[in-house]
């Protein structure tokens, strides 16, 4: 299974010096892109950036209660956390295990 990252031009550059080849930027329709991704089975892990997960909103959401992978995890761009941006899998842990998780 590949990693593969939905992100803005910036964070995109971290990703390729990390050596992720499966970096996706979207330069229109975010939704358009969002479908090649969900399109793919080879993708075990989906880094998307706050900022684009919020656009995508409901398509994601319906996304991951419909399928076990990819993985989304919810990353930050260059200028920091969205504010009252709710964290998918903080909120998973909190569900499972009855522990809040504090962000930094």
């Amino acid at each position: 299974m590949k990693i593969a990252v939905l992100c803005d031009n910036d964070t995109a550059v971290g990703f390729r010096l990390a050596g992720i080849q499966d970096v996706f930027i979207p330069d229109g329709s975010k939704k358009e892109i969002w479908n090649k991704i969900c399109e793919r089975d080879d993708i075990g892990i989906l880094f998307i950036t706050e900022k684009i997960a919020e656009a995508l909103g409901k398509y994601l959401k319906d996304y991951r209660v419909s399928h076990d992978t990819p993985i989304i995890v919810e990353i930050p761009n260059k200028k920091g956390r969205l504010k009252d941006h709710v964290d998918f899998i903080s909120q998973l842990i909190k569900k499972a295990v009855g522990v809040e998780v504090e962000k930094r």
